[in-house]
């Protein structure tokens, strides 16, 4: 394949505007607030991202380039189709539940990431441990989705895959480096509207070319290969709500997700925000569906690509490319590569500056440095941006099976991290060892169930399991959503099992070495003006509650005030007693 100069320009085009945007959107955090808050407005953006700009950024987080070619990969893999492309309905019913029930609690109580709540209730040492299963989702996708940009470029205009993975970080590394949250929103504006012309303009010359038979017959009728809607064998339906599951509950404990929802100027706008994203996955996935069953209604002996067939040349996860490079006009081709491979840096940024303010905020100054300036802070997250930004390209460019690391952390994020957050804001009384032997039994769990990606073979054999071409064991029974609900349940357990040995005189208060139950104050406890600033929360909440003896079953599990979102004020807190 010949190196396509128009290609190479149409990229340089697309990410020398992006860079632009994000300089841009650099210098107008630097002109935001005061000094004293600037690692506030990189974060979460000072807290006045507005209804577009926000509904923009927190689409373009879900919708990138593993969301884009996934979904035209599952469309036109035969014997899965459309049934099984759950991204889109999975991710949009994710952020109705995030807004509905979510969004409302975390952003009233002003947090300024996702662990916040989980240090204030369990301690620094439970948000450290589960800062590790967050930072691992949010790197490996970052690899996963670098990975899939340079593999993309070098489709079209046959660049090196190394070179077009490095310029690609090092683009969304820089301007997320020297602007935070304002940088990677107002990219993600372009980059959004990029991915919607792009891909629209390609559809229509790719439906006409004269080796694609019209999609609209081959959806229910086989013939070039099995119809593209697809089917769920009965053997399967397990395995098919398993991993829906996963995306629509999974898919909430994010904080590329909650970044946005702590950045809204509201709690209600968080909400809206939420609902928006969720209508905007779901068209923008309707071109990559299109250009899947494009895929599949294609005779590719008849055009340039030749023989065999993408499918039969395990190019399956390359659809999406082949179909811009094949069937579509040169110049059209180049639009629509630029349009996936801003899709891919609209979520690899999200993705950095995620896992850098995770960093900064709960490991760095939360549990070792609370005292730090917010210059400090500042430098700590640069850093941090730096460092996370080089290592996910070193995955991308190093690691053979990058995707399969990323589905295994974010199955560890479902299973891990989605029941802690239940817990933390809607179950009234868990503490930290229930927390920990939450986290240790799902873990557990997970890791036994085995994994066909990175060639782990299973040590629990569930019903339904059967051995792969590599005699690798596949699970047919729901054990992710088993392992969800035993770390949600074994938590509840252990805390009020915890809570009774210790209340009742049982096991003596020197034993409470987490100083979870019997201890009024406690070192683990963060000081509650670091944790969230004084008119955003009612500060007694931060306070650990006096054990009571006497509660009815109902008092006791439910946390009510996770559903009466009273705005709290100074006022307010000062009429609290202490």
């Amino acid at each position: 394949m010949a190196f396509h100069v128009e290609g190479l320009v149409a990229i340089v085009v697309f990410y020398l505007a992006i860079l632009a945007v994000g300089i841009w959107a650099a210098w107008k955090t630097k002109n935001t607030g005061s000094e004293g808050d600037r690692s506030e407005a990189i974060i979460v953006g000072g807290r006045d991202i507005g209804l577009l700009v926000g509904g923009f950024t927190m689409t373009a987080t879900w919708v990138g380039g593993g969301y884009i070619n996934g979904t035209a990969e599952a469309v036109y893999v035969p014997g899965y189709g459309l049934a099984w492309a759950q991204a889109p309905i999975g991710y949009s019913l994710s952020l109705v539940l995030g807004g509905l029930f979510f969004a409302k609690p975390m952003r009233s109580k002003g947090y300024v990431t996702m662990l916040d709540p989980f240090q204030q209730l369990y301690g620094k040492r439970m948000g450290g441990l589960l800062f590790i299963p967050a930072l691992m989702g949010e790197m490996f996708w970052a690899a996963a989705i670098f990975s899939a940009l340079g593999a993309t470029i070098s489709v079209i205009i046959d660049l090196n895959v190394n070179i077009s993975v490095i310029i690609s970080a090092l683009i969304a590394t820089m301007y997320t480096l020297v602007g935070g949250l304002y940088s990677v929103a107002y990219t993600d504006v372009v980059q959004l509207f990029c991915i919607f012309l792009g891909l629209w303009i390609s559809v229509p010359f790719a439906m006409s070319h004269p080796a694609v038979t019209d999609i609209g017959f081959t959806a229910v009728h086989q013939v070039h290969q099995e119809p593209w809607l697809g089917s769920i064998n009965s053997l399967d339906i397990y395995t098919w709500l398993d991993n829906f599951l996963l995306l629509t509950l999974g898919g909430i404990p994010w904080q590329a997700y909650f970044q946005r929802v702590l950045s809204s100027s509201s709690a209600t706008y968080a909400q809206v925000l939420s609902f928006l994203a969720a209508f905007g996955c779901l068209v923008m996935a309707l071109p990559a569906v299109l250009i899947g069953a494009i895929g599949a209604s294609t005779a590719w002996n008849e055009t340039g690509y030749g023989v065999p067939d993408p499918m039969s040349n395990k190019e399956a996860d390359m659809i999406l490319p082949i179909v811009l490079q094949y069937l579509c006009p040169v110049y059209i081709s180049f639009f629509g590569l630029g349009a996936v491979s801003a899709a891919v840096m609209s979520s690899a940024d999200s993705s950095i500056l995620s896992a850098s303010s995770m960093f900064a905020r709960n490991i760095y100054q939360l549990s070792f440095r609370q005292n730090a300036s917010d210059r400090e802070i500042v430098w700590v997250m640069r850093i941090t941006v730096f460092l996370f930004g080089a290592s996910a390209t070193a995955m991308a460019l190093l690691a053979s099976s990058v995707y399969g690391l990323w589905y295994l952390s974010s199955d560890l994020v479902y299973i891990i991290i989605f029941p802690q957050l239940l817990c933390v804001l809607f179950v009234k009384g868990t503490n930290t060892y229930g927390a920990i032997a939450g986290y240790l039994f799902g873990l557990v769990l997970r890791i036994t169930g085995g994994e066909p990606y990175l060639y782990l073979q299973p040590l629990i054999y569930y019903p339904g399991c059967y051995p792969d071409e590599n005699n690798i064991y596949i699970q047919r029974f729901p054990f992710k959503t088993l392992a969800m609900l035993t770390s949600f349940f074994t938590n509840i357990i252990v805390s009020y099992l915890a809570k009774y040995l210790f209340e009742s005189g049982i096991l003596p208060p020197k034993l409470d070495f987490l100083d979870a139950v019997v201890a009024r104050y406690s070192r683990e406890h963060m000081d509650k003006a670091t944790l969230v600033k004084s008119d955003n929360i009612v500060l007694n909440e931060l306070a650990p509650v006096n054990p009571r003896h006497s509660l009815t079953l109902s008092s006791t599990f439910t946390n009510k005030e996770a559903f009466n979102y009273v705005d709290s004020s100074p006022e307010l807190s000062n009429t609290e007693d202490n």
